[in-house]
């Protein structure tokens, strides 16, 4: 039985002094205490969850969509590397062929072993569909050339490439057919309003079809305003939605950040990095989605000038949201209960609770990543 003592971040999301007791994989016994049981030195000791990053495109010079073993194999190890110990990574708007090798691609290799220090399956949380089903004027560096109005039919055959694996589908909701897909699909997939233009009263109906989640917030979408409240207002009087939040210092303004924590409150926020292959990586020239990428310092841009994603991983959106102001206990949360629960796996992760996967980051009271544990194994960090 492995013993880990310190303040554990407890599933009542907040920092309580405390034992983990993990056998193997799994978190046996959660033994909390007054403060002065621990030393010094353990109470200056954080016990996270493992973060879990639901929307990003590809990091270490790797792109999901690339579909091979070797990129899958580094886009984990990175994650894993620097907390993030549960990914749902993103598609691009591509041709449906395409997509469904893609998304065989994954599915396949989850059933194998790999070369990492666990298995690709147990770190995979699902896929992020996003796009074909976004409106051209506002897809961002999604290519105009594949977007589709929404079919279940394709997300039928996209989801059958994948094994079941597809877990949140990207949808414009005043696209042709988008109510009635997410009205058919609302059982099988959780749709996210994304790359969209839909007024107020159009994005109400789409929560009411079934949608339940907002993509990038304040991205690719019209701008809240007092008299058009647009997708983010709809989402946000609404306590069935949770909304994405970019935490980079570039996609959203920190004084919106904390505005918006205030405004859903912590149990709807869900950090994501919307990282492309040059997260992890120097400034230069890179790709998204088949389009070139010029990537200087935090700015990933196609050559019009649209922001292409982050280069930025979960863990330092993280520790991002907490420099702007939000409380460290909400941010945490954004980061890994919120998104287990969006995916549907709490049950098994993105909390530490009594036989749940012991996926644990130890930091100190700075944030700052020490130790990163995997189903109970041990990981080199960064």
């Amino acid at each position: 039985m492995q013993s880990l003592k310190g303040m554990i971040y407890t599933e009542r999301f907040l920092l309580e002094p405390g034992e983990l007791l993990i056998e193997k994989d799994i978190i046996q016994e959660i033994r909390l205490c007054e403060r002065d049981c621990l030393t010094d030195r353990e109470k200056r000791r954080y016990l996270l969850p493992g973060l879990i990053d639901i929307h990003f495109h590809g990091c270490a010079g790797y792109d999901f969509c690339e579909g091979t073993r070797e990129a899958f194999t580094a886009i984990a190890d990175y994650q894993l590397r620097h907390g993030i110990t549960t990914i749902c990574p993103a598609t691009m708007t591509l041709e449906e062929e395409k997509l469904g090798e893609i998304c065989s691609a994954c599915a396949a290799f989850a059933q194998e072993d790999g070369t990492l220090p666990v298995p690709f399956g147990e770190m995979l949380g699902g896929i992020y569909l996003e796009g074909p089903f976004l409106s051209y004027e506002k897809k961002g560096a999604q290519n105009p050339a594949y977007l589709a109005k929404p079919d279940m039919g394709i997300l039928t055959r996209l989801q059958d490439a994948a094994e079941g694996l597809i877990k949140v589908v990207a949808i414009a909701p005043e696209l042709e057919g988008a109510m009635d897909c997410i009205a058919a699909g609302r059982e099988r997939f959780r749709f996210s309003m994304a790359h969209t233009c839909a007024d107020y009263d159009t994005a109400r109906r789409a929560i009411e079809a079934g949608a339940r989640q907002a993509t990038h917030l304040y991205n690719a979408m019209p701008p809240i305003s007092h008299r058009e409240p647009g997708v983010a207002g709809a989402a946000a009087e609404d306590g069935r939605v949770m909304a994405e939040l970019i935490c980079d210092g570039l996609h959203v303004h920190s004084a919106v950040v904390r505005s918006t924590f205030k405004l859903f409150g912590a149990k709807r926020i869900i950090l994501i990095s919307d990282s492309m292959m040059a997260a992890g990586m120097s400034d230069g020239d890179y790709s998204l989605g088949g389009q070139a990428v010029k990537v200087q310092g935090k700015r990933a841009l196609l050559a019009d000038g649209t922001i292409a994603g982050s280069v930025t991983n979960l863990y330092d959106c993280l520790r991002m949201a907490v420099s702007m102001g939000v409380p460290k206990e909400a941010a945490i949360r954004a980061a890994s209960s919120n998104p287990a629960r969006a995916l549907g796996i709490a049950g098994r992760c993105g909390s530490l609770g009594v036989g749940k996967k012991a996926d644990i980051l130890i930091t100190d009271e700075e944030l700052t990543l020490l130790a990163v544990i995997k189903a109970g194994k041990e990981i080199a960090v960064r």
